[in-house]
């Protein structure tokens, strides 16, 4: 049967210089010397593989036509396989069979391995090979091919790497790289490739999406205009955070850039909103207490942790936002609210200079590649408010990016700001000086503004920047000038109160109503008599009074209602209190 089929491709294996057959067992001699006498102009070679049962591989060229027990040309297969073992003359029967088949004869690609380096190869051939198609190499594990050049790809390896040597076969599965998805993944610590990390098995789903996708058109998308609540009272006031926004964290390292995005995590409870973190070089033990502190603030039920950590290899840190953002987008096609928080895109970035440098892309500036650009834009734009007609969900993303000794204008800061719709500057002196969160007013900033903020929160935040800003201005001026005038003297003042009750504890968010009256009172001056130092304990006997003793007027501000008459309400109420 052997013989009678390559008769029949004689046309296109007769061109070809070497031809390998592959059978469980060796060629009899006979069956070689008809086969030498058909192709006589090539190289014939008989090539026993124990993993075929029944059946045969031709290869040529790189390319392999499969009529094994495992090929997908099914019909064709399945009868020449059924009478393997017919003692009746088939070829006749055959031939006619043969000439039948009118269905696509399985090929399949393959590649030699020529090195590898640091989770890198490079394997020559595979012409037709896709950009970011899944290659499979000869032990069973994956590769994911990233440069695509003449005489062959550069791909990088999804595992480990350490076996693979010279001279292995890679071959093309024709598909690109794709993760599987479900309800099942909230509230599990997963790998970039959705293996489980936290030692429970997961449950497999048939839905699968891929890790890169282009980002919904601007008809499919509508405007921000729902808060997204942090419970910092500094930015739900200063600088809103919308559902299907990207803000910016940045700062020098150990600022509080995590603290922030954790506590928005904590916050998103009983609010419908799912949230991912993604860990991209992060210390494993630094991931394990943020694991902790999310299971003991109950939120962890609601979160996706994707973790690449300082440990794993650059290909893994590279993929992790990828993947975490699919998880999102089918969260998002259900409907649904997602919060994903990168942590950090500087890592991310260093990851891929790495990889790009091993495969030879030529370095730009600070040595990173001409598309690192390229690289967060496409994951960031993902991140939207999808119209009604889309399902009406978000992704709000909150990417963080570390900075150099406060060093916005460098390369990968600079990109992601143009990138973002606003950013969160935590400046260090502020940090030290024990204003937490140490955010910098004047350097932050939301391209969103009011549209992302309660009535009440538009209402009284109106003035805070300005007071706010003023007030640095003025505290700088006061350390050169002992002789301040009354009025200069009571902003200054003011000022202090109103840092004051910006700061906040770890873990801790405030509801919309607690930040609401504790920037009312401190706006209109209810806070300047109250020595500094007592600030932070009469302001949350402020907002127990009016929530305790007001019933009306709590029951008008839980429903979110804000006039004049509640604000000549809430002045006679503390007025009263601080009598």
């Amino acid at each position: 049967m052997l013989v009678k089929i390559i008769q029949k491709l004689s046309e296109i294996l007769s061109k070809q210089k070497s031809i390998e057959i592959h059978t469980n067992k060796l060629l009899t001699e006979s069956e070689y010397s008809e086969l030498k006498s058909i192709l006589s102009d090539s190289i014939l070679k008989s090539v026993v593989d124990p993993s075929i049962s029944q059946g045969f591989k031709i290869i040529f060229d790189n390319k392999e036509l499969d009529f094994t027990l495992d090929s997908d040309s099914q019909d064709l297969k399945n009868y020449l396989l059924d009478n393997l073992s017919n003692s009746r003359d088939l070829v006749e029967e055959l031939k006619e069979k043969i000439e039948e088949y009118k269905g696509e004869i399985k090929m399949t690609e393959f590649g030699t391995v020529l090195s590898v380096k640091d989770g890198i190869v490079f394997i020559e051939g595979l012409q037709n090979c896709k950009n970011n198609e899944l290659l499979e190499l000869e032990n069973k594990e994956l590769a994911l091919a990233l440069n695509l050049e003449k005489n062959g790809v550069g791909a990088i390896v999804l595992g480990p790497f350490h076996h693979i040597k010279t001279g292995d076969k890679a071959k093309r599965t024709n598909r690109i790289l794709s993760i599987p998805v479900s309800d099942h993944l909230l509230g599990r610590v997963l790998s970039p490739l959705v293996e489980p990390l936290d030692g429970k098995s997961i449950e497999k789903s048939e839905i699968y999406y891929p890790i890169e996708k282009v980002a919904p058109g601007v008809m499919k998308r509508e405007p921000i205009n729902t808060p997204l609540l942090t419970g910092i009272t500094s930015i739900d006031a200063l600088v809103p955070i919308g559902r299907g926004q990207r803000e910016l964290i940045l700062g020098d390292r150990q600022t509080g850039k995590t603290t922030i995005a954790i506590d928005t995590i904590i916050n998103q409870k009983g609010k419908d909103v799912i949230c991912i973190y993604v860990a991209i070089g992060q210390k494993t033990s630094k991931v394990s207490r943020l694991i902790e502190t999310l299971k003991a603030k109950g939120a962890l039920d609601y979160t996706i942790i994707v973790s690449a950590n300082a440990s794993d290899s650059a290909a893994l840190q590279y993929l992790a936002p990828y993947s975490a953002t699919a998880i999102a987008e089918y969260f998002l096609d259900k409907g649904k609210d997602v919060l994903i928080v990168y942590d950090d895109l500087s890592k991310h970035a260093v990851a891929y200079r790495e990889l790009s440098l091993i495969l030879r892309r030529p370095p730009g500036r600070e040595a990173y590649p001409g598309d690192v650009f390229y690289l967060h834009s496409r994951l960031l734009e993902r991140s939207c408010k999808l119209n009604k007609e889309n399902g009406g969900g978000s992704i709000t993303a909150l990417p963080i990016i570390e900075t150099q000794a406060g060093d916005i204008s460098a390369y990968i800061p600079t990109n992601v700001i143009s990138i973002t719709d606003g950013q969160i500057f935590l400046e260090t002196d502020l940090f030290y000086k024990g204003v937490r969160p140490a955010i910098n007013v004047g350097l932050s900033v939301s391209r969103v503004g009011s549209a992302a903020q309660t009535k009440q929160m538009k209402k009284v935040a109106g003035k805070l920047k300005l007071t706010l800003a003023q007030f640095r201005e003025l505290e700088a001026f006061a350390q050169f000038s002992s002789d301040l005038d009354q009025k200069t003297k009571e902003q200054i003042e003011r000022g202090y109160r109103i840092t004051e009750i910006l700061k906040q504890t770890n873990n801790n968010p405030l509801s919309i109503l607690e930040q609401v009256l504790s920037i009312f009172a401190a706006v209109n001056g209810f806070l300047d008599p109250i020595p500094l130092e007592d600030i932070s304990l009469k302001k949350s006997e402020f907002v127990k009074h009016i929530l305790t003793t007001t019933t009306d007027l709590k029951d008008r501000l839980i429903n979110g209602e804000w006039d004049e008459k509640i604000e000549e309400q809430l002045k006679q109420v503390f007025t009263e209190y601080l009598r």
